[in-house]
This record gives C-alpha cells, structure tokens and sequence, in this order.
C-alpha cells in the first residue's frame, strides 16, 4: 500500500512538473524543488538535442560526406551563436530569478523585456554577417570548394536565420528564471514536431516539394524554432505567467540593459572560449580525412544528445540559487548545488556505461561507412570517460552563473580549454601521432580536470556574495 501510495505521489508530483506554473523555490522540499524544475529542463535540453540528432539522421541518408561535414564546420560556427545566447540568457535568468526571489514581480518582467532588446540586436548584427559572408565562413574552416558547393545552403539558413535560435534560448532562459521550466519545454515540442516532419519533406521533396538537399535541413529547423518562438511570445503576452509584457514595461531601460550586458559578457565571454575551443578541435580532427571528421560529427550530435539534458539538471540548480541568494538563503542554495550535482553525476555516469558497451551500434543507426563507424565510436567511447565528473562540474559551473558570478566559469574555461585542452589535443593528435584518437583524449581529460577544480573553488563560498 505504501509503494502505491507513493508511486502515485510521484506520479503526480511529475504531472504537475509538465504542467508548469511559476514558482517561488525558497521554501519546502529541495528534492521537490529538484523535481518540479529539472524534469521539463531535462526534457526540454532533450528535446533541443533532439533538433541536432533528426537533422544529422536524415542529413545522412544523403549518402554524402561532404554534406555532413558542412553541416559539422556550420554547427561548429553556430555554436558561436549558442555561446551568445546562453550566456545572455543565463544573464536573463540570473536576474529574473533574483527578482523573483526578492518577490519583486514587475522588476522581473521588465528585466525579461530589456533581455529581450538586447537578443533582437545580436540577431540583426549574425544575420547580416551570415547572408553576406555564408561561403566564406565555410572556407575559414577549411571547407574544399566541394565541401562549400554542397553545404553553402545549409549554413546561409543557419545563420541568417538565427533569430529563431537566440529567441528559443533566450525567452526560455527567463521562463526559468520565473520558475517555469514547462513553457520553456513545450516550445521545444513544438520545434520537434514540426522540424522531424518537415526534415524528410524538404530535403529529399515530397509531391510537388523539388528535393532542397541539406539546405532543406536548415530550412526545417528554422521553421520549427521559429514557431516555437512564436508559442512564447503568445505565452509572454498572456494573463497565465508571473512575467507579462505590457506597455508599462517594454521601455528601454539603460541601467538594467548595462547590468545584463555586464553579467552577459562573462557569461558570453565563458561560452564562447568553450565553443572556439572546439572549433580549433575540428580544425585538428580535419586533418584526419572526411570520414574522420563525419564520424567525430556524428558522435558529438549524440553525445549532445545525452549532455543537453544534463543541462536541464544544472539549469535547474542555477534557478534555485538565484531565488534563494534573492531571499538571503544562501545555505539553502548551496545545499540545492550540491544535491543536484550529484543526481547529475549518477546521470552520466549510468550514460558512460551505455556509450563503452553499445556505441558502436548507435553510429550504425546513423552511418554505414565503416570508417566512419570506427571513428565514431572511437569518440563516443573515450569522452564517456570523462562524464562522471563531467556531470557534478557542469552544474556547479552554472551555479556560479546563477548567482550572477560569470567571472568565474570565464576564468576556469580560458584554462581548462585553451592552456590545457586544446595543446593537449595537439600533442596528442599530431606531435604523438595518436591520430584523431588523441583529440578525444584531450576532450575527456580536460573537462574531468575543469570539473574537479570548478569544485573546488565553489567550496570557498564567495559567489554567495555577488550582488545584481
């Protein structure tokens, strides 16, 4: 009677985590607060894995593996274009979650807006990049003529439509920020759905539709973030959420748009010393031939799969520091980190399991070239090595961010990505001729050594002190 009983408990308490509303985590359970917001963060962080995955599926039935390699160097470049936007949104959901916290509702929401000024601008300023210079970020790279004939397509609609892309993050940062991590999921639903059905359809054409190729992937996606952007702003506009735009808060507000740019810009700063640390990887793994590089491609898109939803478990963890250090619980906050990283842990942990014993099978599913194969579990398998640590590092990284302390994260990545992570691939892959092998050492090595000295230092305690 007892197992049923909670059983049922649990049952419901996972309805109401989908359901979503806004809420206050600064009191009751910390376990439930855990639960009410890592579970549509979890799925939510799926859910944009699941965009990167359906494309490289579909994109590789192609047959072709210059069109996966630019899909890869074009998703190496757009991740400059996630860095910014998670690291305005983590400013986003800094602020929003101490507002939050210090029960200041319409300060919330009109930090939310002034977020939401500064991500249009970004957009405006990639695109126009992006229309203008597609092809020759392409060559940057390192892309052959061939390469860029097949896949220019693909990363003009990438980067020219990249509103899509900073509007998801960006909007679903502040949902977070408010306490509801299930419009921020829903959302990415919607891109799913619609993204896994226009994919086929526009790449190899259906009916009238002419086959667009992988620019037809591109295209998909766009569409399918797009409409998931439009479900936000229908929601932001809405009577239902704590934070409402209105015509009382959409002025621009210099100070709060000079605070968030200050919080942003190490947070930015952080993201992308991550993400040009793995465009310098590529630039490595490259050397090694196409198929190399598709099989590094294809292991990375699953391997995202498995850490996004990690993510959502951080983010989680970061939204309750925010709301706790707004309410002065600092202790509380703490002990909500600690707790986390440690469900995280066990996560990856359990993955790094699965990836030793079946990666091989998984990059069957994906590709049928047999070196690609070999080059794909080979990855999948060494960087599951670092995962365990992996997993408890990440959250206390975005720890620090939650409480508004980007300086940190940006310090500890310059080192552990560029004074460590990228000479040792170097090393590794060339001067000890380990091959493209060597890189994904580097990869597992270094994020193990980031994540224990992460640790270390958010035991001293002094993120508790940052004011925003």
């Amino acid at each position: 009677m007892k197992v049923f009983t909670k059983t049922a408990s649990l049952f419901n308490l996972f309805k109401e985590a989908i359901k979503g509303s806004e809420q206050n985590f600064t009191e009751g359970s910390i376990n439930r607060a855990i639960f009410l917001l890592s579970i549509p963060m979890i799925l939510e962080m799926a859910m944009e894995s699941l965009l990167a995955v359906v494309d490289i599926f579909f994109i590789s039935r192609l047959n072709d593996n210059n069109a996966v390699t630019a899909v890869g160097l074009t998703e190496s470049v757009s991740g400059i274009i996630y860095s910014m936007a998670m690291g305005l949104g983590m400013a986003a959901t800094a602020m929003v979650s101490r507002r939050i916290g210090e029960k200041d509702s319409p300060g919330a929401a009109i930090a939310a807006v002034n977020a939401l000024y500064i991500g249009a601008a970004l957009s405006v300023i990639i695109s126009l990049s992006g229309i203008l210079f597609y092809k020759d970020v392409l060559r940057l790279m390192g892309a052959s003529e061939e390469i860029v004939s097949v896949g220019s397509g693909y990363t003009l609609w990438i980067l020219g439509g990249n509103f899509t892309i900073v509007g998801l993050f960006l909007i679903n940062a502040i949902f977070r920020g408010a306490g509801n991590a299930a419009i921020a999921m829903q959302s990415l639903w919607i891109a799913n759905i619609l993204n896994m059905i226009l994919d086929p359809i526009l790449i190899f054409g259906w009916g009238p539709i002419e086959p667009m190729g992988v620019a037809g992937a591109a295209i998909a996606t766009n569409i399918g973030r797009g409409a998931g952007v439009l479900f936000q702003l229908y929601y932001l506009y809405g009577e239902k959420g704590i934070i409402k735009i209105r015509k009382s808060n959409i002025k621009i507000d210099w100070n709060i748009i000079t605070r968030l740019l200050k919080i942003a810009s190490g947070n930015v700063g952080q993201f992308l010393i991550s993400t040009a640390s793995w465009l310098f990887l590529a630039r490595i793994i490259v050397n090694f031939g196409s198929a190399a590089f598709a099989g590094y491609q294809i292991a990375i898109r699953v391997i995202i799969f498995t850490i996004l939803p990690s993510w959502g478990m951080a983010n989680a963890a970061a939204t309750l520091v925010g709301q706790n250090l707004g309410a002065k619980q600092p202790e509380r906050a703490e002990e909500s980190v600690w707790k986390a990283g440690f469900l995280n842990m066990v996560f990856l942990g359990l993955i790094s399991i699965v990836f030793y014993f079946v990666s091989e099978p998984i990059m069957k599913f994906f590709s049928s070239d047999l070196e690609v194969i070999r080059y794909g579990t080979q990855c999948l398998r060494i960087v599951a090595f670092g995962y365990v640590f992996f997993g408890y590092g990440m959250v206390i990284v975005q720890s620090f961010n939650g409480a508004g302390d980007s300086r940190t994260p940006t310090i500890l990545n310059l080192f552990g990505y560029w004074f460590f992570q990228i000479p040792l691939a170097y090393v590794l892959a060339i001067k000890l001729d380990f091959g493209a092998s060597g890189s994904f050492w580097a990869i597992a090595i270094a994020e193990s050594v980031l994540a224990i000295v992460a640790i270390i230092i958010f035991r001293r305690g002094t993120w508790k002190n940052i004011k925003i």
